[in-house]
Parts: structure tokens; sequence; C-alpha cells
């Protein structure tokens, strides 16, 4: 029949449409109670990919759902659009950074708009438009005068060949992306945000969003901030004034220190280097770690490079002599920057140690044991009792740790001290495109904060993209060159713009007045809507955004500008979207597309007909290792895969989708092929939302083929529905209508627990594949209670698929829209059993099983378990020894 086609275009576009026209989405803001649901606003890059389908499905169906509890729900979208890659798009296509963008952003717009999610368009930002900006500049400036924003050399990326500083994303394998030169680590005098003021806050207020936030986020921003108990110990450099302070969590394994080592970026290195006879080859040696990454250098496994200074240092616990040297596993990012190399109880410093011929003493051995140093093959890290430690001798190390500490402090050489892994924010980006750092140098004033009456300092627009060289800013002059706004003298501005986490640290609370012109936000409204209710995007963010956002409200509350210290009250992080990826030996990551596949029984088969599979491969003589294979689903044998064009077998691998694995999927391919609502309801099947999820068209075309069935169910039963109302519970039902109630206010109860926490979808309209069939199977029902299965079908599945469900309400009869109309109420009676299914054992074991009352007591359960035909039958005329009746459940009988 015509009318029972599922034209998923026409409808989808009419509801849309007319959402559009009625301002659904348009926040109210003095409607009470209220909702803030925020998700993490998008890079502009051209092109959604499917982490953004599921991202903005969740939260579009969350807002929806509270949308139709009654709630006012602030549903707002942004763009994050500063950043690198408009940068790098300028210089390839000298186009201006500011049209990419625009174009971008007009065609995710009109993306986001297909797919239906709904949002509050009137309070769109992007961080790129003046209007944005001007108020991350004023916050800038709030931060530099409470002394929170300072500047000071720090080491950068440098390209020697292009003369310009990278970002680290634009080093690759520690070459320059643009010309392939080797990088180096150069000091520059870079801006920074004293974010590491603010690290036992940041901890401390993780106990405000323990069972708010997920605990792996909570776990790893601990381990991001990196609180470390310890000491601060001081060793004296030999015929100086100097001072090398170590911070050590091993105070217990100071009396065996043999050598110091510093991190190759130590601003003592060049106070040691004047006069010193090695001074070149210290300066290459230097340089050489200095362009090594941080994992390199602090592996383990790595090799351990080095050099001695000439200098020595005096420890002050014994008096002894020990060598200077610079290494390349000391860090500078961590503690002081300066080790004290304990060689016999630190796997590193013993490795250094045996290259380099250096001498190892023990001081922690086992009770009872006695360790020889030439002798030891590795370090012992273990507990012990302190030997060769002067006094210390003969405690446990672990009581030795406070005693050895409280001895340094009482000398005068040492103290308890916390040191944090956090260090303050780098937010000094040598790059164009960003918000422009309003400072400006006077050599009559200095450093020169811009007037607040003079922002936004806008980017100019007369500028020259070279694929190398200095910022273009760097080399405008009419735009660097002003007034000193103190004394009028000539100066110049801050070339340097903001890193684009700055951009997102704030951009919440710009949603509440996105218009305002005198002020970043409304207070009040923030002091009315904040926190953010719910927070939705990646956990990849845990260390960086998060962390980010939370230290910028903590200091808003600071200056006073915020009554609250934590941004986002909840957060959900959905997991990755992941595929099939394959890897050629001759045109490295391939498609699908390109493959043949063969399985070792089927024969020739497609793509859509294999998965992914791990198997262990026994090796001899070593462990176990697992690979990834291909197999056939019809018959799980295993499936070879091989290149179309060069006929090489490919390797596969499960992994999120990216544009480099060529395993992505084009929503908007999608779009068109199944409709909006099935790759919202699709992707939402795929499994439990804050876990990895495997795309699979095959369940897109399953749940395409239930929405079918959904409009065909309603369409037929449509006159029969249109005329009649919900059941009211007053009449007598069958067992049949019984059943079918029961399962949609299951359904209905099911759906309220799933919005209330972790958004268990995928079983949730798994419920509904069961209630739709329980619908068509139950034909003697009455109208009424098939209107009211039917309205539970269609509220429940509405934040899902909105436009199908908004499609048939209108047809059954209903007169507004379905999420502005109110949800049947869970019926507790409807919910009650009247019989249950009941588990018989014999000795344990599973023999039979019956229905009871719901209602009978063990003693009832037992009394009609013996009269029983089935239970007889298993019982053969022996006698029960003793019987185990738990009610609704099981009876368990013992012979």
């Amino acid at each position: 029949m015509e009318e029972l086609y599922y034209d998923f275009k026409q409808i989808e576009a009419k509801w849309q449409k007319k959402w559009d026209e009625s301002n659904l989405f348009e926040w109210n803001k003095d409607k009470k109670p209220n909702m803030y649901c925020l998700v993490m606003f998008p890079y502009p890059s051209g092109a959604l990919h499917m982490g953004h389908v599921l991202n903005y499905t969740i939260s579009d169906s969350v807002v929806r759902y509270h949308l139709s509890q009654g709630k006012s729900v602030l549903s707002p979208m942004g763009w994050d659009a500063f950043g690198l890659p408009a940068e790098n798009a300028a210089i390839k296509a000298k186009t201006p950074p500011q049209e990419y963008t625009k174009k971008n952003i007009k065609k995710m717009r009109e993306q986001i708009k297909r797919a239906g999610w709904g949002y509050d368009w009137s309070r769109e930002v992007a961080t790129c438009s003046p209007e944005y900006y001007k108020w991350t500049q004023w916050l800038f400036l709030q931060f530099f005068k409470n002394g929170l924003a300072y500047k000071k050399m720090a080491p950068v990326n440098w390209c020697p060949n292009d003369k310009t500083v990278l970002a680290n994303e634009q080093v690759h394998d520690g070459n320059c992306e643009r010309c392939g030169t080797p990088v180096e680590q150069k000091d520059l005098r870079q801006w920074f945000y004293a974010m590491s003021q603010y690290s036992q806050r940041l901890l401390d207020g993780h106990k405000k969003l323990e069972g708010r936030w997920p605990e792996k986020v909570l776990k790893m921003q601990k381990e991001w901030i990196g609180r470390s108990e310890g000491a601060k110990l001081d060793f004296k450099l030999e015929n100086s004034e100097e001072t090398v302070s170590v911070f050590t969590t091993r105070p217990d394994t100071v009396y065996g220190v043999t050598f110091m080592s510093l991190a190759p970026e130590h601003p003592l290195i060049e106070k040691l280097l004047p006069g010193n006879p090695k001074e070149e080859e210290i300066r290459a040696a230097v340089k050489k770690m200095r362009n090594q990454s941080a994992i390199e250098r602090s592996s383990e496994e790595s090799e351990k490079e080095g050099i001695f200074t000439g200098h020595y240092l005096i420890n002050p616990f014994n008096q002894d002599r020990v060598q200077l040297w610079i290494a390349n596993y000391a860090l500078m990012d961590y503690g002081t920057g300066a080790v004290m190399a304990v060689p016999a109880h630190d796997q590193r410093d013993f490795l250094f140690a045996k290259k380099y011929g250096l001498p190892i003493k023990v001081v922690i051995q086992p009770e009872g044991e006695t360790f020889v140093a030439q002798n030891m093959t590795k370090a012992y890290i273990q507990d012990g009792i302190q030997v060769n430690s002067a006094h210390f001798n003969g405690m446990p190390n672990t009581k030795a740790m406070n005693a050895i500490t409280q001895y340094a402090k009482d000398q005068g050489f040492g103290d308890f001290t916390v040191k944090y892994r956090l260090k303050d924010w780098l937010l000094s980006r040598q790059r164009y495109w960003g918000a422009p750092i309003p400072i400006i140098y006077c050599e009559k004033c200095g450093m020169v904060p811009v007037p607040e009456k003079d922002l936004p300092v806008l980017l100019p627009e007369n500028v020259e993209f070279l694929p190398g060289g200095e910022s273009p800013l760097e080399r405008c002059k009419s735009w660097k060159s002003v007034p000193c706004p103190v004394c009028g003298n000539p100066a110049e501005r801050e070339s340097d713009t903001m890193d684009t986490f700055v951009d997102s640290s704030w951009y919440f609370l710009r949603y509440l007045s996105p218009k305002e012109e005198n002020r970043a936000f409304d207070p009040d409204l923030a002091k009315e809507w904040l926190p953010v209710h719910l927070y939705i995007g990646g956990s990849e963010h845990s260390n960086m955004h998060l962390i980010y956002a939370r230290f910028f409200t903590m200091v808003l509350k600071d200056l006073g500008y915020l009554e609250f210290d934590e941004p986002f009250q909840n957060l959900f992080c959905q997991g990755m979207v992941c595929r099939a990826a394959y890897w050629c030996p001759e045109h490295l990551w391939v498609s699908e597309k390109e493959l043949d596949f063969q399985c070792e029984k089927c024969g020739t088969v497609v793509g859509t007909q294999t998965d992914i599979s791990t198997e262990k491969i026994e090796i001899q003589g070593a462990k176990a290792k697992k690979v990834t294979v291909i197999v056939c689903k019809s018959c799980n044998g295993k499936v070879h895969a091989y290149h179309r064009e060069c006929g090489k077998e490919v390797k596969a691998e499960m992994a999120k989708m990216s544009k480099t694995k060529k395993n992505g999927v084009s929503p908007d391919e999608l779009f068109e092929r199944y409709g909006a609502d099935t790759l919202r309801v699709g992707i939402l099947r795929l499994g439990q939302l804050d876990q990895e999820l495997v795309y699979s068209d095959n369940a897109l075309v399953g749940e395409h083929k239930f929405l079918q069935k959904i409009y065909r169910t309603v369409m037929q039963l449509k006159e029969r529905l249109s005329s009649v109302s919900r059941f009211d519970g007053k009449k007598e039902t069958t067992r049949e209508e019984k059943d079918l109630r029961r399962k949609a206010h299951q359904c209905l109860q099911a759906a309220h627990d799933a919005f209330a926490k972790d958004f268990p979808f995928n079983t949730l309209i798994a419920r509904l594949h069961e209630l739709l069939r329980d619908l068509n199977k139950a034909e003697s029902v009455s109208p009424e209670i098939q209107k009211e299965a039917v309205d539970a079908l269609l509220f429940i599945l509405s934040p899902f698929a909105p436009h199908l469900s908004e499609e048939l309400w209108e047809q059954i009869g209903g007169k507004n829209f379905i999420h502005f109309s109110p949800w049947p109420s869970v019926d507790q009676e409807a919910l009650k059993l009247d019989e249950i299914e009941i588990v018989i054992q014999i000795n344990g074991k599973i023999k039979s099983r019956l229905m009871v009352a719901a209602d009978m007591e063990s003693g009832q359960l037992q009394e009609y378990c013996l009269k029983n035909e089935k239970v007889l039958e298993l019982l053969a005329g022996k006698t029960p020894k003793k019987i185990v009746a738990v009610p609704n459940k099981l009876v368990n009988i013992i012979l």
C-alpha cells in the first residue's frame, strides 16, 4: 500500500521545517525547572564524522527527553574555530583563514540540521569572531592583573630551515611537517598561565565530582596533576655559592648518591660552561639530548646518554664529593630538573652508572642479606634495611624516609615538600589564527596591557601566508607598530596568539549571553543556570580541555565573577566509533573497497561478510601473542584480504575511524541512504555508549527495517487509534491485554531509568523491538490498550527517532509536538505479574521450569511443587530429604 511506504526524506524535511519555524529549541531562561545540556563544540573542519554523530545523538536524545518532561533546556552550539588546520589551509590554498573557516561552519551547520539535532542557534558562538575573542582577551587581562599570566623563557620546537616555531602537531618523527628538516629545541620567551598554583585545588575538586564524572577521567586527571610527597634536599656546588636543589620521593637512598644528573634544559648549565675546556663538547651533547622526545628520554629501555660537566657537588649528609653530569633521562618538567643519582636503587641510574663507569653504593638491602655492589646486575628497588647510612643504619627504609628528611630540616639543608607534575600552562603560539595576546611593549614603560576600552585587538586581514618563516603577525609591521597607551611613544604589539584551549575554557559561559557587548557573560544567568548540568564529550579531553576549563572556573570564582568552582556537574564520555582498518605493504592504509576477500572455507566473500577477531599464536620458547585476523561471519573461517592492484595480502586491525586509516564512513551518505532517524537509532544500538563501539552496516540496515515496521504498524492502526483514548485502567483485561500493558509500562520505566544515569540506550531500543513484536502479535486487545502501547512506543522512540515519532504522533491525532506532550505515566499495577516462571532443581541441577502465582510464599511454593505432575515425575517416588524454596526464583529438592 502506497500510504505505508516510509518516506524518510519527506518526513524528515517536513519536521525539521516545523521545528525551525516554531523555535522548538529556543531557550526559555525564566522557566523552571531548568537544565543546561552541553556538548563539546566542534572544530569546523568542514565535515562531520561518526564521532560527532554519536556525541550529538546522545545529547539531542537527552535534550528531547527533558523537554518532554516539562523542563526548560539550554542546548547551544558553537565552533572552536581558531587553530592550526585553517592556517595550514591558508598557506596551501592561499585562502584567508577567515574565509576557510566561515565556509566550513556553513557546511557543518547544514549537516547538523540535516541530522535533526536540535540547538538554540540564536546562541551560536565562534571563537574566531571578534565579538568572542574580545572577551578571551579581557579574561587574559584579568589573569595578568592578578599575577596569573606571566612571561618567561621556555623551550619550543624550532625549524632551522623555515626559521619558525612549530606546534607539537607540526612535528612528525622529529622532523618539520612542512620541509622535513630535523626539529631543534630552542628557548624563547613565552606566555604562561600560573595553573600550577591550582594543582591541589584541582585535586580537591574531585571530591565534588566523584560519582558524577567517569572514574577513569578522574584517575587520568589525578595522574596528570601528579601529586608527590617527598623531600627537598640541597647540594652545594663545590667551590661555589651555587646550590642544586633536588626533589626526591626516596630520601632513604640519599647516602647512596654517587653522582648528580641535570636535565639538559637546566639553567645552571649556562653558568657552568664559561671557561670549561669541554664547553663545545657539552653544548653539542646538550643540543642532542634536548632534541630527543620526553618519552624516549625517560624510558627505562632507551639508551642512557650523558656528559660530565667537570664540576662536583657535596652531599650534605656524608660530605661525599659526587660528579655533576648532564643526562638525557633527567627531565626539567618534573621535580627541579636535577636528579640525585643512586645507581644501587634506581634502574635508570644503574644503567647510566654501568655505561659510564660510575660508582655504585648500596644503602638498602633485605634483612639478613648482604649486597656487593660490584656483583649487582640490576638496581634493588624493594623495601629493606638501611646500611651505609650513618646513624640511620638498621632502620627499615620506610621509617628512615621520614627520619632522614626531618634530619635534613633540622640541619638546614632540606625539608618536607610536595611537588606536582602539573606545570604552568604555556599559552603562547607563534601563529596567526588565534586570539592576539593583548600586550604592548614600550622601551620606556615596559610591558603594558592593552586598555580594556581598546579591546578587541583585531587580527589584521592584510597578511601574507608563506610556507616558511616567522608568524604573519610578526611580519605585519603596520599592525605591530602602535603608540604606547601610557606614554604615547612608539611601541610594538605582542605578536604571539593564544593557545586555542584558552577559547574553549570559558565558552560555556558565553552561551548564556552571546550578544552581550559590555561583559563576557551575565553573572545573574550564570548564578541561575550554572554549573552545566550535563557535559558530553570524549575522554581524550580529560587532561587538557577539562582541566583547563576547571582551572578557568576556579580563577573566575576567586576573582569574584562566579559563585561556583566546578564548571560541569555531570560528565558523560562517549566511546570511540571503530571500524576495520587495513594495511597494505605497498599502498599503506587502504579502504575496504580496494580489497578482495577470500574465505578458506566459503571462497570469495565481500567485506561486509567479514569481521575482525583476535587469536593467540603460540611461539616456542616465548609467551603466546595475540594477532588480529579476519573471519567469515557465515562459517567463522579465516579470511585473507588482498589489495586488488598489487595482489599483496593486507593486515587488519580494529581502529578508531579516521581519514588516515581510510576506515571512516560518511554521515552524509548514510543520511541519504537511510535517513537521519535510522543513523541516530543505529549508532545508539552499537553497544554501551561509554565503551568502544564497532560500526556495522548491518546494524543500520536492521534498525532501518525496525523503523519501517513501526511506520507500517502504526499506520495500519491509525483509523482505530485516532478516535480513542488511552486505557484508563478501570476495565477488566484479558491475559493478552495484561501482557501487552506490562511490556509497555516496563519500557516506560526502563526509559526513565535510562535517561537518569549511564544512558543504556542500546538495551532500551532493544526493549522497543520487543514491544513492537508484542504489539503486532496481540491481535485481540482493545483499541484503548493498543493506543496505550503505541503511545508508549512513540514517546520512548521520540528522543532517538524524532522525525518518525512526530509524524506518527500527528497521524494518530496528536495535537502538539510530541516533545511538548505529556508522557504516559508508569502504571505500577500494570507492572505486577500474575504468574512468574521459577526454576525446579533436583540436587542443585536444573531439571524443569514452572509457572506459579507471583505472590506465593516459601511454604505455599513447596506445597504446590510437591503436588505438581512434572515435579512428581522427576521425584520418581523418592522422598525429598530437604526442600529449599525461594519465592519468585526457584525450588531446590534434595534427594
